[in-house]
Formats: C-alpha cells, structure tokens, sequence
C-alpha cells in the first residue's frame, strides 16, 4: 500500500519489486512471444491495454485523436514499435508512420507524431534511423505536423541526442524527449537550448543503474521542477510531461503555465479528469495516443509506474473496459 510524504508517492516493498518485476518482463523478449502467441492470455491483456491504447490500427487511433481535437485538446499519435530489428522492419515502420502523416493531413488533422527511433531505425544502425527521420519531418513538414523524438534506455541517449541535433539543422519541427532522471540532463538542457525543437521533459520511465540516474522521489521532483522552471525561463519550447499534480500545481503557483511556450501533456487513459480540469482552465492540454498491436510493452510501463493499475487491468480482463472519451 502507498504512502504519500512531503508531496512524494512511496511504494511499500512488495509493490517495488513489483515495479522490478514488470519492468523486467517488458524486455523479456521470450515472454512477450509467449503471451502473443497465446490464445489465453493475449484476449485478457489485449482487454487491459485498452484502456491506455486507442486501438490496434491507424483508424482507431484517428478517429479517437479527432474527438479529442474536437474538445478542445491537442494530440501527439504514435504507431507503437521499438528496437525494430532488420532493415525491412525499419522501412515498414517508417512507411507505416508516412501513411499515418497522409491521413492526418488529408483530414486537416493538427498533431505531433511521437516515435522511438530505435523502431525505424537506431537498433540496426544509426546512419538508417537518421535517414528515416529525415524523410520523416520532411513529410511532417508537408502536412504541417510536428515529430517528437522519444527518449529510450540511457546507452542510446548519446545516439538519439546527435541525430536530433543533425536532423533540427534542417527541420525546426522536430523535438526531443529528455529524462529528468537522468544525472546527465541537466548539461543536455543547457546544450539543446541552442537548437530550435521542443522539449518534452518527463520524469523517465526506465530502470537504470544508481551511477545513472536517480529514482523516484523528492529529489527527483525537486529536480524536475528545476528542469522545467529552466526551459520555460528560457522561452524554450517546453512539453511538461507528467501526471503528477503536486509537480503541475506548484508550476501553476510560480506561473509558469500560461506562458506561451508551454504545454501539458498526459497520457490517453491516465488522471483524464485531471486533464480535463486543466483544460477547462485555458491551460494548453495535448493527450498522447497510440495504436498498433506492439501495446504489450507499453502496458507493462503503465502497470508498472502505478502498481495499483494492476487491479484496474484485473478488472478490465474480466469486465471490457468501455472507454475513456467520456472522462475528457
């Protein structure tokens, strides 16, 4: 059972190593073959990412992005997929994201396309993750949309962060994910506020070693809100990407959100109450969608952030989730 001191979430022991557990499976590449091909196991869990996934194919993820366009949010839509592994898998993707960037356009559909580089790209090669990203915002760039690079596991931050700095040369609709976790970020900030993409700044959702970054805590929000007050002092393009309400809150009593610079962005299916709050005070609110069948990991890192999303998954397998539009 939780515990919550001075503003900070503490997990009780069993639930810590449930983190450790879940974060452990999500990269267990033979368990995730054995649940995809199971025709037990795949309906239930398939059952539980619904709630947090618009849906298996682009359609879904369109038509729930254009309803919450028409209520007043912004949208960034991801076609899910990581550590791509062959050269064909990684044009497949690219092309899946072009085709995803057509229909926005053709729909006349506002939205920044999120993507991990390591799914066009990063795990065969850097050279074919730039090239892809390159036709990427320049097609993004056609169609008026903006990409946000995703940030991954700490040994491909170098990788990331030197093809975002080739690629925003060019394209100024491209932005970047940064980990507050991360003992590095700080000098990666004051490095990318010489380059013209927004920042997305999240807490970071990665297991990485104590000698890397820090774990969640006060100092962790300390040292997020540091980051944050940082880039929008700056007038730097700045996402403020958490659900946590202490860190918005105390943003929102320095000020700091109605600048034009900011947004908030959440993602589909967690505090959309919350959101929807924050929307209604005139604050800009942008909800992250993703569709694809690749949800197995992405729902292990929702379960695992907030072990208690583990009775709402229990509850989703036996009863189907209905939905979340009518929460925003």
């Amino acid at each position: 059972m939780k515990q919550v001191e001075d503003g900070v979430t503490l997990f009780s022991e069993e639930e810590s190593n449930v983190i450790k557990a879940l974060k452990s499976i999500a990269r267990n590449q033979q368990v995730k073959t054995k649940i995809q091909g199971s025709e037990e196991l795949y309906p239930l869990l398939k059952r539980a990412a619904k709630r947090f996934v618009a849906g298996e194919i682009k359609e879904d993820g369109i038509i729930k992005g254009r309803e919450l366009l028409n209520k007043g949010y912004a949208i960034s839509l991801e076609y899910i997929g990581e550590n791509t592994e062959t050269v064909e898998e990684c044009e497949c993707a690219k092309e899946r994201f072009m085709d995803l960037m057509e229909s926005l356009g053709e729909a006349s559909m506002p939205s920044t396309i999120s993507l991990d580089l390591s799914h066009i790209g990063l795990s065969v090669h850097s050279d074919i993750a730039l090239k892809n990203l390159i036709e990427l915002a320049a097609k993004a760039k056609k169609s008026s949309l903006y990409i946000m690079i995703s940030m991954e596991e700490s040994n491909k931050t170098d990788r990331i962060i030197e093809i975002y700095k080739k690629v925003s040369r060019e394209y100024d609709n491209v932005g970047l994910t940064l980990q507050a976790h991360l003992n590095r970020s700080e000098d990666d900030i004051l490095d990318l506020l010489h380059y013209p993409g927004k920042i997305r700044l999240v807490k970071g959702a990665y297991q990485e070693p104590p000698n890397l970054a820090i774990t969640r805590s006060d100092e962790l929000n300390h040292r997020y809100l540091q980051f944050a007050e940082l880039l929008i002092k700056k007038n730097h393009p700045t996402s403020i990407a958490t659900h946590d309400e202490s860190i918005i809150q105390e943003l929102k009593k320095r000020g700091h959100l109605n600048q034009d610079n900011v947004e908030l962005e959440m993602l589909y299916g967690v505090r959309a109450d919350f959101m929807k709050r924050l929307k209604d005070g005139n604050y800009k609110t942008r909800v992250y969608l993703t569709y694809g069948t690749e949800w197995y990991l992405y729902l292990c890192h929702r379960l695992a952030e907030y072990p208690p999303n583990i009775y709402v998954a229990l509850t989703d397998m036996i009863t189907p989730h209905n939905g979340n539009q009518s929460l925003y």
